[in-house]
């Protein structure tokens, strides 16, 4: 993944409590990251902070910069850069900040916004997930080759994102991927992300343990293991109850997208107690009115966290050859249609640094051709 282009593209870790300013070059990082307060409360403070902070870097760099790119919280027009009302985000209550065409103007580069779930996807298409999964395929002499991927956050909330065939998945109104307003499985008058994120973790593990202290995701982790007092069985019950919430908006999802799924984000170091639950909410059986069953996901799902699933998944040969009509010639069938789910080798952070990066510098190329076309 433009492990060769001498590019180099200013990205931003963009939380509410801080801003971490860096660059990228040759697919890696080249500065010491510079953290700012991200002054989130008021907007020309803000806005200051980020001009700051991207000069900063650019004063490290021997390599002038070809763009920036970075992810932002929407709802967002991310491709006319423009941020909407955000609630965690106080300066950007103001019926839209033009933040992208702003910082053009500041440093007179191409400025590029996107998702934190789209990136997070984009950089596991390009630089983790697809590319490790391929390898591990060819390495085990498989056939297979996956090309699709669906990215998924833990965190806050529930971010996703959508890569089909090395595209980004962005949306006519920027909201491809938008996963977490689906139905709440087992309560439809809420949006998944109730019951897939730090808060739904809390409540759930509150609710079966009667315990209504302030405990964090990575407390009630840590009952799980029984590091810490406390009712280890509700504890993995409440990760337990976030795959399976997940595995129901990740199922619906992935029958569109039809292909690997990633996992990162603060909860993902807990996947030893909600992966295979997720999994078998992907597996799940549904029926019809006639009575006939069938799976709800059409390709099957593997937890390639699991040593013997992920064995099964790369080893396996899960083709035939039939012949054709008429004919003494064979082809191949691929009569049994799998996937796999693993969390991220990178972890999020990286991933969408590197997503930021490698949507920057394809956008730049993609414009480089135009141009040329245009100049025919």
């Amino acid at each position: 993944m433009y492990d060769n282009d001498d590019r180099v593209v200013l990205t931003l870790d963009a939380g509410g409590t801080n801003f971490i300013f860096s660059a990228i070059q040759y697919g890696r990082s080249i500065v010491e990251p510079i953290r700012l307060p991200s002054n989130c409360h008021d907007l020309q403070s803000c806005l200051d902070t980020l001009v700051d902070g991207f000069t900063r870097v650019r004063e490290r760099l021997d390599t002038p910069a070809a763009a920036i790119s970075f992810a932002f919280p929407g709802p967002a027009d991310y491709r006319n850069g423009v941020i909407g009302e955000l609630p965690n985000l106080p300066a950007f209550r103001q019926g839209g900040v033009a933040l992208g065409p702003y910082l053009e103007e500041a440093f007179s580069l191409p400025v590029f916004i996107n998702n934190d779930g789209a990136l997070f996807a984009y950089g596991e298409a390009m630089a983790g997930t697809l590319p490790h999964i391929n390898g591990q395929l060819a390495r085990h002499g498989a056939n297979r080759r996956y090309r699709n991927l669906l990215g998924i956050t833990f965190g806050t909330g529930f971010g996703a994102g959508v890569v089909v065939d090395g595209q980004l998945l962005v949306g006519d109104n920027s909201a491809g991927g938008c996963i977490w307003c689906f139905n709440h499985k087992k309560d439809n008058r809420y949006i998944a992300e109730e019951g897939v994120s730090i808060r739904a973790v809390k409540r759930i593990y509150s609710r079966l343990s009667g315990d209504t202290s302030e405990l964090t995701p990575y407390d009630i982790f840590n009952i799980a293991e029984g590091k810490l007092p406390g009712d280890a069985e509700a504890a993995k019950q409440a990760f337990a109850e976030l795959g399976e919430i997940a595995g129901d908006a990740i199922g619906q999802a992935n029958t569109v997208v039809d292909g690997l799924v990633v996992i990162g984000g603060g909860l993902a170091g807990a996947s030893k107690y909600f992966m295979q639950p997720l999994v078998d909410e992907l597996n799940r059986q549904i029926g019809t009115y006639a009575g006939d069953s069938f799976p709800r996901s059409q390709s099957r799902a593997y937890n390639l966290c699991d040593a013997a699933q992920s064995e099964a998944f790369f080893t396996e040969d899960f083709s035939d050859s039939v012949k054709i009509p008429g004919s003494a010639r064979t082809i191949r069938y691929d009569r049994t249609r799998v996937f796999g789910v693993i969390t991220s080798r990178i972890g999020a952070s990286e991933a969408i640094c590197l997503g930021a990066y490698a949507f920057a510098l394809g956008e730049l190329d993609k414009r480089r051709a135009l141009s040329a076309d245009s100049g025919k």
